[in-house]
């Protein structure tokens, strides 16, 4: 189990010091695998769950004494257990929250005890013992660096000695040998999912970048070298006993603005190693996390080499592409998330290294420049001149010619009394990096740096508040501390929210001035800049231009003053500029998420909390709530530790903070290892409880929260543990607001996904009020109105409901909307509705069947399985079926060309159409006149087992035309059929069955169903409880049998 611990399981920290275990699925697996082996131990090897261990295993817990009882003796807050040692020490104590454990039997009671925290115990255990087989069994088992030699000591202690002690160890640790294995292959399982370096993908990385290494101005690096020159014949440079736990090399990498940096190359990827020792040996301990390869992990540690290296001639960079996106459309983010992809990474997958002369569209010469144009149209650059009306020509920049200006300020230092001058560098455009996004960068909403920004400089009368603010100008730039404090001041009286404030202070210069201030040792003056700068920040010009002149950067400093109200305003201040994916970036690449982190770390969390803490920690959350848009970011703040302290302060009453931490909860909630941390952290239950707030935004974040993490069936469960649904549907009935309505219902679709929750909104009669919003609602809540009522048509009841509420109706106007995702949803529940015949007869009156039809026209395969799936009911329920179909002018060979599509859902779905509509005679001979035989034909060779179903549904109802069965034959569909019997499906070995008895009836089918070993199987499949299986695998066997009858009797008369 050290193994395991030590290989295989993702810690906070690297190597075997102080670190937690992660909230990871990976983590999570391992964790409900080691509780499932402790549970069961006790009654499995009962002799050896009483061996008591040399040491206690010892951890913090959270149980407290009332979760004890019988076989315990409770004394206020100390348990001890009735059980005890021959020394007569108890085998449980607890004590001070301390639990101190000393055998498998009171380990597996504890657990039972646990019930739904024991994930949580068990994790404190093993992170508090990251070797417990030593305390188990002694130090002389422990595994040395990640190597398991317990067994081998064991073997040798057997020779020497033998005894009860000496037989139960044997026992006990080839049991614990057994479970490391299980832990190891099941996270080998999971590991080998993703792609792995290797030796020529380093080497090619390599070899790469030390073209861009040197002494220059524009090098990426000072030096890249390996730190030996042998290499093996596997093309690996680290030693042989490295090689085994997958490291190809090691790396010293000089850059030009931090330390040497020497790294490991392995086939899991690229992490900073413990560095060169005396000698040439070198400490191979891990020391952060792990990285995709050596680029990416240099981004993340060398500002210098990300600004230089799109100064190189390679194109690093492509234009991003979309991320999946949320069917549901919050009002509090547009959906519609890009990512930034690394060329070189992926051709690095391949093997490959992009060349110079290779263009992209986002990293060609010329998009470089248009982002430089539009960053200089939008009028970052600094006037000194008063601005007039002639004013309305575009200003020609000075850094047209290359060069820069600057501007003198005379500042008072606080550590010395005489005034310094300090040049503040104008920032005339764009830095080099501006134009590249970074990897893996993601917003939920429209990122400005896609937006064009434009100065409006046209007002020929300027107000009077933009010609104060210019007079206070000179004082802020030229004055001592006492008359710069006094000037910002002053500023302060002036409405900053006013845009024409907050561009005086650009136009005038002041903005450098402010973010000059910030780098000062005097605390008045940064507070009176931050808080300027807070103010103003909300324009999307302004943030622009703080983040161009290096502000961000600073105020991360800020971060680390020991003055909590200047770390509160650079939180606040940060919170408003890191609205774009450049300068979140840079918040991250400085270390300010670990610093706005700390911020949540306050002791007086709960009933006992001071103002103080509650102000900074909100500063922090708003902060993190900004940040979080990036999908780096959510990674980093999960890292640095902020998902248990996020889960701390959820557990406050103050709103002024739990509107951030909901806010960065549901923005980092799209993350999978969120949502299990959310789930296990208990946050589900203050979600739910923060529903019936007073505050609507409160109310919509945590109904978006909700909405994300109920993609999982636990956390719907949750919800309706917690009585959610009843805050939820009791939320619909605020129309008014559409942005919480569209995260309100949203919630309520996800939720519905789970049967023993559609029958609790049955119970809310939520079904009625959904179907009120189907008409004069934005699309965000029509989506999810219709997602929800298409998971609440599974039951008889609802659908009834729809009806009778006049639902159906507008339903099937929504059949010709044109958003996608809307028609997915509306695809869906019009199908459902149309397994009531009542509900079939409105939906064909209305030209409902013909309106699905056209939608196989769609271009989207989502669009075109989801109305092949609704078509299916439609067919089954509708009178005069048949005719019906044949009315739809070409609507047949349409359905019959979908089966070319190369989308496994779209297949799918129209072989289940096909099954249905082939049970018209006449439907039949019109679609094998189109080729639907050698389509089906085509499609048999498939894995997967939902495809199977369908299929063999369609080939037995096709067989009932003409020479079809022989057709199929000669299309060498019979074969594969034969295979789908081995599948562990019964509803493919019914389907199969059936298409293998229709197909039986041709001789020459039979004869290859004999050679294939259908007779074995299918005798297996007589005595099926399924009748339909039972009479199909009885009928394809009669007709085998017949045919080797009647050529026997042939053959010998």
């Amino acid at each position: 189990m050290g193994v395991t611990l030590a290989r295989a399981a993702q810690w906070t920290a690297a190597g075997s010091g102080a670190g937690t275990l992660e909230t990871t699925p990976l983590n999570e697996s391992l964790l409900n695998q080691i509780i499932k082996f402790a549970e069961d131990f006790s009654t499995k090897h009962p002799q050896e769950a009483a061996y008591v261990f040399r040491e206690p295993l010892e951890w913090k817990t959270q149980l407290d004494s009332s979760a004890f009882g019988e076989g315990y003796v409770i004394n206020e807050a100390t348990v001890q257990s009735e059980a005890k040692h021959e020394d007569g020490q108890p085998l449980l104590i607890l004590s001070a929250s301390t639990l101190r454990v000393r055998s498998f039997d009171q380990l597996s009671h504890l657990l039972r005890i646990a019930m739904e925290k024991k994930l949580k115990e068990a994790q404190a255990c093993l992170e508090a013992n990251r070797d417990p087989i030593v305390k188990i069994l002694g130090p002389e088992y422990g595994a040395v660096e990640g190597e398991d030699t317990s067994i081998l000591h064991l073997f040798d202690k057997v020779k020497k000695e033998s005894g009860l002690e000496t037989e139960l160890k044997m026992k006990i640790i080839l049991l614990l040998h057994q479970l490391d294995l299980q832990l190891l292959n099941s996270s080998l399982k999971q590991i080998s999912q993703h792609e792995r370096l290797n030796p020529a993908t380093v080497n090619n990385e390599v070899n790469l970048l030390k073209n861009f290494c040197g002494r220059g101005e524009d090098t990426v690096l000072e030096s890249l070298e390996y730190t030996s020159d042998y290499i093996f014949s596997n093309g690996c440079r680290a030693p042989p006993w490295r090689q085994v736990h997958g490291e190809i090399c090691y790396l010293v990498i000089k850059p030009h603005d931090t330390d040497p940096l020497c790294i490991t190359c392995s086939t899991a990827g690229v992490f900073l190693n413990g560095g060169q020792l005396k000698g040439k040996d070198i400490d191979y301990e891990r020391k952060s996390d792990l990285y995709e390869d050596i680029v990416t992990f240099l981004r993340e540690r060398s500002p210098r080499f990300v600004e230089n290296m799109p100064k190189q001639g390679y194109i690093f960079f492509k234009e991003p592409a979309q991320e999946e996106n949320y069917q549901h459309v919050e009002g509090a983010e547009i959906s519609g998330q890009w990512e930034s992809f690394h060329d070189f990474t992926e051709n690095r997958r391949k093997g490959k290294v992009c060349g110079k002369g290779k263009s992209s569209s986002a990293g060609s010469p010329g998009e470089r420049s248009k982002l430089r144009m539009k960053w200089k149209s939008s009028g970052l650059s600094v006037s000194q001149r008063p601005k007039s009306s002639s004013d309305k020509t575009p200003r020609k920049d000075s850094e047209d010619k290359g060069k820069s200006s600057t501007v003198p300020l005379t500042t008072k230092k606080k550590a010395s009394g005489k005034s310094k001058t300090v040049k503040i560098q104008e920032t005339s455009k764009c830095k080099a990096s501006s134009s590249l996004e970074d990897i893996g960068e993601s917003s939920s909403e429209t990122d400005e740096d896609e937006q064009p920004l434009r100065h409006q400089e046209g007002n020929t009368d300027l107000s009077a508040e933009y010609w104060g603010i210019q007079k206070l100008a000179k004082y802020v730039k030229g004055g001592d501390p006492t008359a710069t404090l006094i000037a910002l001041c002053s500023m302060r009286d002036f409405n900053l929210s006013q845009e024409t404030c907050q561009l005086a202070i650009k136009d005038t210069g002041c903005l450098e001035v402010l973010i000059n201030l910030l780098d000062t040792e005097e605390i008045k003056c940064q507070a009176g800049s931050l808080k300027i700068l807070k103010d103003i920040s909300q324009n999307v010009l302004i943030r622009h231009a703080i983040a161009d002149l290096g502000g961000l950067e600073i105020m991360v400093k800020i971060l680390d003053s020991s003055d909590t109200n200047l770390k509160c305003l650079a939180a606040e201040t940060i919170a408003n500029v890191a609205r774009f994916k450049r300068a979140r970036k840079t918040v991250r690449q400085h270390g300010g998420i670990k610093k706005l982190v700390e911020l949540l770390d306050c002791i007086s969390v709960g009933s006992s909390y001071q103002a103080k803490d509650t102000e900074t920690a909100r500063c922090g959350a708003l902060a993190l709530w900004s940040c979080s848009k990036s999908t780096k970011n959510k990674k980093a703040i999960r890292r640095a530790g902020g998902i248990p302290l996020l889960a701390r302060w959820l557990k406050c009453s103050h709103t002024d903070i739990l509107i951030p931490v909901v806010g960065t909860l549901q923005e980092c909630a799209s993350e999978p290892s969120y949502r299990l941390a959310i789930r296990t952290e208990g946050m589900i239950e203050n979600l739910v409880k923060n529903l019936s707030s007073e505050h609507e935004e409160l109310q919509m974040h945590c109904a978006s929260a909700i909405f994300k993490c109920a993609e999982d069936e636990e956390t719907r469960d949750l919800v309706r543990k917690h009585e959610g649904l009843q805050s939820l549907s009791d939320l619909l009935d605020n129309t008014e607001n559409k942005q919480l309505l569209a995260a309100v219902t949203g919630a309520i679709w996800k939720c519905a996904y789970s049967t023993e929750n559609v029958l609790k909104f049955q119970e809310y009669k939520t079904v009625e009020t959904l179907v009120t919003l189907l008409t004069d609602q934005p699309e965000e809540v029509l989506i999810n109105v219709i997602g929800a009522l298409g998971e609440c048509c599974r039951e008889q009841e609802n659908r009834g409901t729809i009806r009778r509420c006049g639902g159906i109706a507008p339903m099937v106007k929504l059949l010709t909307a044109t958003n996608q995702a809307l028609l997915v949803n509306v695809n869906k529940a019009v199908g459902g509705c149309a397994m009531e015949p009542e509900n079939m007869s409105i939906i064909d009156s209305l030209d409902g069947v013909r309106l699905l039809w056209s939608l196989l026209k769609n271009p989207n395969p989502d669009v075109q399985a989801s109305a092949a799936w609704a078509l299916c009911p439609c067919v089954e329920n509708a009178k005069n079926s048949g005719e019906m179909v044949r009315s739809f002018v070409g609507g047949l060979e349409l359905i019959v060309k979908l089966l070319k599509s190369k989308d496994k859902e779209v297949l799918t779905s129209v072989c289940a159409a096909i099954a249905n509509i082939a049970k018209d005679e006449e439907n039949l001979a019109v679609m094998t006149d189109h080729g639907v035989v050698p389509l089906l034909s085509r499609l048999a060779n498939t894995n997967n087992n939902k495809l199977r179903r369908h299929l063999a549904e369609a080939i037995a109802h096709c067989c009932m035309w003409g020479r079809n069965r022989v057709a199929f034959g000669e299309a060498k569909a019979v074969a594969p059929l034969a295979r789908y019997l081995k599948s562990k499906d019964p509803l493919v070995h019914r389907a199969t069955a059936q298409a293998l008895y229709q197909l039986s009836e041709d001789p020459n089918n039979c004869v290859i169903m004999h050679e294939n070993g259908v007779v074995k199987l299918l005798l297996a499949m007589v005595g099926s409880t399924d009748d339909a299986l039972q009479e199909a695998a009885a009928g394809c066997i009669a007709n085998i049998r017949r045919l080797a009858l009647a050529t026997e009797k042939a053959k010998y008369g």
